[in-house]
């Protein structure tokens, strides 16, 4: 029998997972989780300070430990039948590495480095250096490079390497090259970690590093070495042309197939950021738009270049080529923070009971992060109930603006506020007013694609939130006043990896054929509840007010 089945492996802001399908047929076959243990340790991150690092040995060890999960978990032939395997991860992530493309952090003068490892997509220390990117790049010697892309973030690439370069003189004198992590997974996998000559995917590329074919590749040296010259070896570096996430990279080394137990002709396909693969895990095409609901979300949908033509979405989203499937344009937005109000809020309760617990010595550390979190989910679960049963008539008003406005018209520097708030107002008040805001921001981008002319004939939410909260997705419906289909998947990254996986090994010539196999269709769709209509209507009016405010006060 011919091998058929395929891998894909998502690296995610809090886990890595792993799954194994049947390529032909699209049966899930096993399924492999892994905590990555510095990450649950609270280790290299700074809320307060917005600073977030992962180990790349979290990375290493999550992915063997998940995948060999998955596939002892599919048993039998499993192993010998692997065709192929692809990754996704979080974005951007950048790492210093040496000459050779290995992370500084794995070098023993930088184990315990920071800097040195791999800058999470949420760390959002280098604001000030994205508003220099800014100034320079929107207008080199006339050219807009920021043009696909709105405001540059200091959640991107050469914002993280500037700031860096700043703070860190080691770091500066010692890194050769910085690698997404997107990137770099397939790079170890296939051996060609060589900054030089590894594969760097057309998603990142695009949408973080400013890739693109009006420039013919990236903004011109010279833009870069006017914002500081210690960019130009990282901008040198990338010589190789992006490339999509449905190409073979390469094949398995020796090493890492005898980890794995994978037969030493496995292909390495391509890669993408974790969301883009999530919304081809979800079945995206032509005038779907997929949310993907986490910690933060990321909307998405793909056109044609010439369809894009004329329109004004700079402020609105950003573009990259090749970045969600070959041959269209990815369009993409979202929301810097989601989930991650709802955890802020649960842990915001949980502050005296937490004191107490870490405080004691009467239970071990396991035991506490475990009664932590069981709270935690309680609180939330408790919180969900008593909101369910508040008239939207009666909310108090929230930003969604926790960790600064992604999109439309960036602007990292908000804050969130709350209008409302009086003796009365209780906790599951509260917790209504932030769903109903998250609800509002995602409100905000759908209404502006339609404004600038692109056409939704359907919405699909995936990730966590989608599957778990009822009632955050009733909010999100009825905020936006139309369906939303919930995808079947609980893994739509992985699957969305694997299906890059089933092109570049060969079982399908395109990523829309192998989604007609592979995607798993929908567990469940939301539809609008009008008796909700007006109330939010006049609700969002006020959110916009409030906004406005925030935005031009402070």
């Amino acid at each position: 029998m011919e091998k058929q089945n395929v891998i894909g492996v998502d690296f995610g802001t809090d886990s890595v997972r792993a799954v194994v399908i049947d390529g032909i047929t699209g049966e899930r076959l096993g399924t492999g989780i892994c905590q990555y243990p510095r990450w649950k340790r609270g280790l290299y991150q700074d809320p307060e300070k917005k600073r977030f690092r992962q180990h790349p040995l979290d990375y290493l060890e999550g992915l063997e430990i998940s995948v060999c999960e998955a596939l002892d978990q599919a048993g039998g032939k499993a192993r010998s039948q692997v065709l192929s395997i692809s990754v996704d991860a979080t974005g951007s992530t950048p790492c210093p590495v040496d000459r050779q493309g290995i992370p500084l952090s794995l070098l023993e003068p930088f184990k315990e480095n920071e800097n040195a490892m791999f800058h999470l997509w949420k760390d959002h220390t280098a604001i000030n250096e994205a508003v220099e990117l800014n100034q320079i790049l929107s207008n080199d010697e006339g050219i807009d490079y920021t043009k696909y892309q709105g405001a540059y973030s200091s959640e991107w690439y050469w914002a993280k390497i500037l700031y860096t370069s700043r703070i860190d003189a080691k770091v500066r004198a010692s890194a050769f090259s910085w690698v997404e992590h997107c990137d770099w997974i397939p790079a170890v996998l296939t051996g060609n970690t060589n900054p030089l000559t590894m594969y760097r995917c057309s998603c990142a590329a695009g949408h973080k590093a400013l890739w693109h074919s009006e420039w013919n590749g990236l903004p011109s040296r010279a833009c870069f070495e006017r914002v500081s010259s210690y960019l130009l070896p990282a901008y040198d570096s990338f010589s190789q042309k992006p490339r999509p996430a449905d190409v073979k990279v390469g094949v398995i080394t020796t090493d890492w197939a005898r980890r794995l137990g994978l037969p030493s002709d496995t292909i390495i396909g391509g890669s993408s950021i974790d969301a883009h693969a999530g919304a081809v895990g979800a079945g995206i095409a032509r005038n779907i738009f997929v949310t993907n609901v986490g910690t933060s979300t990321v909307d998405m949908m793909i056109e044609k270049a010439d369809r894009l033509r004329g329109k004004n979405l700079v402020y609105a989203s950003g573009q990259a080529e090749d970045s969600i499937l070959p041959g269209y344009v990815g369009i993409e937005a979202g929301q810097a923070a989601f989930g991650d109000i709802y955890a802020w809020f649960a842990k915001f309760l949980m502050w005296p009971f937490s004191a107490d617990l870490f405080g004691s010595s009467f239970f071990n550390e396991s035991q506490k992060s475990f009664l932590f979190h069981e709270g935690k989910d309680k609180i939330i679960a408790a919180l969900t109930e008593a909101a369910t049963k508040l008239n939207v008539e009666n909310s108090l008003i929230a930003l969604d603006w926790f960790n600064g406005r992604r999109y439309p018209y960036t602007n990292e520097n908000l804050k969130s506020a709350v209008y409302g708030l009086s003796l009365s107002s209780d906790a599951p008040l509260f917790f209504q007013s932030i769903v109903i805001a998250t609800a509002f921001g995602l409100k905000k981008i759908v209404e502006s694609w339609i404004r600038e002319g692109l056409i939704i004939d359907q919405i699909i939410a995936v990730g966590g939130i989608a599957k778990k909260s009822s009632y955050v997705m009733q909010m999100m419906t009825d905020a936006l006043a139309c369906p939303i289909k919930v995808s079947a998947t609980d893994q739509s990254c992985a699957t969305g990896a694997a299906i890059y996986a089933s092109v570049a090994g060969g079982l399908y010539p395109t990523i829309p054929e192998a989604q007609e196999k592979l995607c798993e269709g929908f567990i469940q769709e939301y539809f609008p509840d009008g008796s909700k209509t007006e109330a939010l209507s006049v609700a969002y009016q006020k959110y916009e007010d409030l906004g406005a405010f925030v935005e031009k006060g402070f």
